[in-house]
């Protein structure tokens, strides 16, 4: 599976993708990040990838030029297909909707604060997935016509404003990775994990219950003492599991 971000800042992945699960997949080839830097898609000697907001505000809005070129180039132009509708009233110009590509193995998706909120169901979607290019927004926005005409869709990670789209695209990439078949060292680790779906309900969803381990006791100081459970000593496999379904929430 390929992962490309599209970027104003490409030196910010370099330490988290290069440990622990993401570099292992990487290197037995499950999965390849690009890192794309979107001043490299500018015609002028500035490289500006930004500029003030029609209609006036404060700070600076991504332009949709460099971002199409981008897309364009890392997409491809068979994969950006559009059709178009009749004349808009208010812009006076024909418009044209992304609404197709030639596989739909490959998502486009803009990182912003107003976007579709991201979940542990998305992730299983987009682990089917081949390709999944991630335009990560900054400043104060990203024109909006990135949205409208050339992403899939629109995802924040939560109801908090970030300074960027790029900590989201490492939080969806790693929720993703740890999907794909092979990516972790004990494949069972997957099936008692959060946020699993009730797959006989097919609905709501089930965190972990609390896990322990050695020291049996843990004495901060004389007066108190912390220990792990007596039935998890027990050795009996159906209680301990009959108390970790009780502990689930």
């Amino acid at each position: 599976m390929q992962f490309d971000i599209i970027t104003i800042f490409p030196d910010i992945f370099g330490s988290y993708f290069n440990e622990s699960i993401l570099a292992r997949a990487q290197k037995k080839k499950l999965i390849k990040i690009k890192i794309h830097n979107l001043r490299d898609y500018t015609n002028d000697k500035r490289r500006t990838v930004d500029d003030t907001p029609y209609g006036g505000g404060a700070g600076m809005i991504l332009k949709i030029e460099p971002i199409y070129k981008a897309l364009l180039k890392i997409a491809g132009k068979k994969n950006l297909k559009y059709f178009k509708r009749k004349t808009s009233k208010d812009t006076k110009c024909p418009t044209g909707r992304l609404v197709s590509r030639k596989s739909n193995k490959t998502k486009i998706i803009l990182l912003s604060a107003k976007g579709k909120k991201f979940n542990q169901g998305m992730a299983r979607k987009f682990s089917k997935l081949d390709k999944i290019i991630f335009v990560c927004g900054r400043y104060e926005g990203v024109d909006e016509r990135v949205a409208k005409y050339l992403c899939d869709e629109e995802i924040s990670i939560g109801d908090y404003i970030l300074t960027g789209g790029e900590l989201p695209a490492m939080v969806i990439i790693d929720a993703v990775t740890r999907l794909i078949p092979k990516a972790l060292g004990n494949a069972k680790s997957l099936k008692e994990e959060s946020f699993l779906i009730d797959r006989q309900k097919e609905k709501g969803k089930v965190l972990e219950y609390p896990q322990y381990t050695r020291p049996k006791k843990f004495s901060p100081d004389k007066k108190i003492c912390w220990q792990t459970p007596k039935i998890l000593l027990s050795g009996h496999h159906e209680m301990i599991k009959k108390w970790r379904e009780s502990k689930r929430k």
